[in-house]
């Protein structure tokens, strides 16, 4: 195992870890630290797959990112209120 597959694997662990806190009732969809988590994740894989590259697997990253950023822009907006 390279370093990039070991960065991948890092990632799958964060994107995956965030669902299974999410379905033990440990963190809930809205809060910063589960959104962080994902990005986190998401931000490894796509670093990994500059290397090991998968066009399905990096879009849907890209995608990924972009969700949880949407959802951090959400997060911050109620703050403000």
């Amino acid at each position: 195992m390279d370093i990039f597959q070991f960065i991948g694997f890092l990632g799958m662990l964060c994107v995956v870890g965030a669902y299974f806190l999410l379905q033990l009732g440990r963190v809930d969809a809205n809060s910063m630290r589960f959104q962080v988590i994902n990005l986190i994740g998401a931000v490894l894989l796509i670093v990994s797959l500059c290397v090991h590259f998968n066009l399905g697997s990096f879009l849907i990253e890209v995608f990924w990112i972009g969700i949880t950023l949407y959802g951090i822009y959400k997060i911050l907006r109620e703050r403000k209120r």
